[in-house]
């Protein structure tokens, strides 16, 4: 047991100086708590930022969607403004872990949530996220459910997060308030490809707090979905999965908005099958053309191969379910 110090926080502004000296922000708790038990993480300050009034959805200006942080993932999944503008949030945050930690589990919490790489979360083993310098013991161990995308030589795990591919997606923004004041990061940007620091996961500064994500409003009318592919139908980590939004007027793809998870590093943005779409109208072979690109780049490990075709495979078959040519 290593010793830390509680305090609850009544203001964003409190939470902010509480946590200035390394403290860590805890509101649903579902995964730091569990980092805390098998001894990966030791934060000397826990800040609860629980009480904290960023549990409201709200739309913006045009059609776009403003989610508090500690809106938990079932309110986010259940209101009806996701639900209607944005079912590939909806679809993607039911697809995540059980009710139960749905119903604790906070949306800023789940885009902050840390790898589940065995390797990462066994503190015996080499990893280069949890012990910067150590190794990562992934590359040369078993790695099936490892990333094929965006990996480097210090770390090959992926981002956990089925949301965060939806967001992705979607090209939403991060709100964040820190002791400098306000900023919006682009989603894309928010989280980080490992390169050479892999333990530097997320664009936060020094005392940072989410409060909320931003997502754009976005041409109607608009079709949009999540598919998820994983070795069971429950409580499981996808092996690969596609968030895909469609904008057809007149027939034409006039907008189109896909990443994927379970293969990448981060949610991975697939600008190239994007833009094949872009312009087109919709088709067998369309789809099947586009897709084709969506593994460009890939980098598998022994184990992870068969992540490539899945992959291309995944993609086609939702562009299809949102498209409407099945």
């Amino acid at each position: 047991m290593h010793p830390f110090t509680y305090t609850r926080a009544s203001t964003p502004r409190a939470a902010i100086n509480a946590a200035r000296s390394g403290g860590r922000y805890l509101a649903g708790g579902t995964t730091l708590v569990d980092l805390m038990r098998e001894g990966v993480e030791h934060p000397d300050t826990l800040v609860d930022i629980s009480g904290l009034p960023l549990d409201e959805v709200r739309a913006t200006e045009r059609g776009g969607l403003r989610i508090g942080a500690l809106v938990t993932m079932a309110q986010a999944a259940a209101h009806s403004k996701v639900r209607t503008l944005f079912p590939v949030i909806s679809q993607a945050l039911e697809l995540s872990a059980s009710a139960q930690l749905r119903n604790m589990a906070t949306i800023g919490g789940n885009i902050m949530q840390r790898t589940r790489c065995t390797y990462f979360r066994d503190v015996t083993a080499a990893c280069n996220k949890r012990r910067p310098g150590s190794g990562c013991a992934a590359r040369d161990g078993f790695n099936r459910s490892h990333a094929i995308l965006g990996t480097s030589d210090s770390c090959v795990a992926t981002h956990p997060s089925d949301a965060a591919v939806a967001l992705a997606a979607l090209e939403a923004q991060v709100r964040l308030l820190g002791p400098e004041g306000e900023r919006a990061v682009p989603f894309a940007d928010f989280l980080l490809r490992p390169g050479s620091t892999p333990h530097r996961e997320q664009d936060l500064r020094h005392g940072e707090l989410i409060t909320a994500v931003d997502v754009p409003a976005l041409p109607r009318p608009l079709s949009s979905g999540y598919l998820k592919v994983r070795d069971r139908q429950s409580y499981e980590f996808a092996l690969t999965s596609v968030a895909v939004a469609l904008h057809l007027r007149g027939g034409i793809i006039r907008e189109a908005k896909v990443a994927a998870g379970g293969v990448g590093t981060v949610p991975w943005k697939l600008p190239a099958v994007e833009q094949a779409l872009i312009g087109q109208r919709p088709s067998d072979r369309l789809w099947e053309r586009a897709a084709a690109s969506a593994p460009e780049g890939a980098q598998p490990l022994p184990h992870n191969r068969f992540k490539v075709d899945l992959l291309r495979r995944t993609v086609e078959r939702q562009l299809r379910i949102v498209g409407g040519i099945r």
